[in-house]
């Protein structure tokens, strides 16, 4: 509790201050001075290791200004996997291998963000590699690192989005501060219902219990889990993400999208545009791409495509349940791009009234079952989960309870319908002003155009809805789930 009073409150400061102060200067230095009090909070030793690497990246960054070459780059490469590696990947080698001199490790802590912030300070080398004409001071590379809305679980971000906005001496506009809280207010009902999907309505029934005590499956337990864990995965993390980026507008600042409506995808492709952006971006222009140019054969951008799934999935956590996962999304994109050569030869064209629902409903089925992989707890399971989707006579009876079944399917119809309400009454409210003018204004454009007088309460009972569901639930509650990455 102390802490979210600490971040509440710290934050509060910085909104006013943004909002107040044009000094850059003073800016920076309050937002680098609170960026780094809160990550205390973490633990001093974990401070330690961010501020290493900020100032390996800094001194790291000026001798590649100065000389712009491979080596260079290389060494600051390998320097920051070898960070990353030594406290996420070795403790886990360190248990699996039983080797004595390997022991001391198995107990390393893992740094809160480490992923995140390793991967913006390569972004950063990378840049300048490429001829980015980036120059900050140690204070603005230190608030890139360190900013406080970001540095536990991104979104990632880049040098070049953030440098113009650390220097800019315009006050924060009123309109961003109230679009921020109203991103903030977002995310927090989309981690609370996140929360409710892995704990269940009653006490041991959400997803969390269908895959870490039920024994057993048949083929409809399997998907309403896979399911139902993607839709508790994408609550959480994009919550979590509407939290951070509504943070970061109130104090006047862009960041990143990570996600843009993914279960609206229908394709594999789309869906990897639309899910943890932030990522996928920095895997597809730092590793895809480099890679692809290298040969032009159509095998080795297939290949490049699915070593970039594969280290997609490695950065999230070194296992061989994580492997699989990130081959099968590889070999998913791989077929897509054959599906997409077949169609051309025959000039089919698959934008119909029927194939669009197909393609959509093959998708989720498809990215639904890679879940699996993701939140398996031993390749057993996945594989028992697996085998009971492909048997037929699995699909006559279900072992978890019909209220889980009723909560998965009620939040997808949810989602279903929210979103194009959302699109809905947005076109009513820009209709509004050109009707207004001719007298026109019809009553459901008013209602869209003064949603501040009707939302709030809705979202208020919704919210006291969920947060007394899963704290009656207590003992189930669970964390942020992306912090484990």
């Amino acid at each position: 509790m102390f802490k979210e009073v600490l971040y509440g409150l710290s934050f509060l400061i910085c909104v006013i201050a943004c909002a107040r102060v044009r000094s850059r200067i003073f800016r920076q230095c309050l937002l680098v001075a609170v960026s780094f009090a809160l990550y205390f909070t973490w633990g001093i030793w974990f401070a330690g290791i961010l501020f290493s690497s900020i100032v390996l990246n800094f001194l790291l960054g000026k001798w590649l200004r100065r000389n712009p070459s491979g080596r260079i780059l290389s060494i600051g490469i390998i320097l920051n996997l070898a960070l990353l590696g030594s406290f996420k990947y070795l403790p886990e080698i360190a248990v699996t291998l039983p080797l004595s001199s390997l022991g001391r490790f198995s107990h390393l802590a893992l740094p809160l963000g480490i992923s995140f912030w390793t991967f913006q300070a390569m972004s950063y080398l990378f840049d300048l590699y490429r001829g980015e004409v980036l120059d900050p001071t140690f204070a603005e590379f230190a608030l890139y690192m360190a900013f406080f809305p970001v540095v536990i679980s991104g979104p990632i971000c880049r040098m070049p989005e953030m440098l113009p906005q650390f220097r800019s001496e315009v006050t924060t506009p009123w309109n961003n501060i109230t679009k921020g809280f109203a991103r903030i207010a977002t995310g927090i009902l989309m981690m609370q219902l996140a929360r409710l999907l892995g704990q269940g309505i009653l006490s041991g029934d959400g997803i969390n219990t269908g895959f870490d005590r039920v024994p057993h499956w048949s083929g409809p337990d399997v998907w309403c889990l896979a399911f139902g864990y993607g839709l508790q995965l994408f609550f959480d993390f994009a919550g979590y993400s509407h939290i951070a980026i509504g943070a970061a507008l109130a104090m006047g600042f862009t960041l990143p999208e990570n996600f843009s409506r993914p279960y609206q995808s229908t394709t594999p492709s789309v869906f990897w545009t639309r899910w943890h952006m932030s990522l996928s971006f920095w895997i597809r222009d730092y590793v895809f791409l480099p890679l692809a140019v290298l040969r032009r054969e159509v095998w080795w951008r297939n290949l490049v495509l699915v070593i970039a799934m594969i280290l997609f999935a490695l950065w999230h956590k070194a296992s061989l349940l994580f492997v699989l996962w990130g081959a099968y999304h590889g070999l998913l994109l791989v077929m897509h791009r054959q599906v997409q050569q077949v169609r051309r030869t025959l000039n089919w064209n698959t934008e119909s009234v029927i194939c669009t629902p197909i393609s959509w409903m093959i998708t989720i089925a498809l990215v639904s079952l890679g879940w699996i992989f993701f939140r398996s707890n031993s390749l057993l399971q996945a594989r028992q989960m697996l085998e009971e989707v492909l048997s037929p006579a699995s699909y006559s009876s279900h072992y978890l309870s019909g209220s889980l079944y009723g909560l998965v399917a009620t939040f997808a119809a949810a989602y279903a319908i929210v979103l194009p309400t959302i699109e809905a009454l947005d076109r009513s409210s820009n209709r509004l002003s050109n009707d207004a003018e001719n007298g026109n204004a019809g009553v459901i454009a008013l209602i869209a155009r003064n949603r501040w007088l009707w939302v709030p309460p809705l979202y208020a009972v919704a919210l006291l809805l969920v947060t007394v569901v899963t704290h009656t639930r207590g003992a189930d509650a669970a964390d942020f789930m992306y912090r484990n990455f």
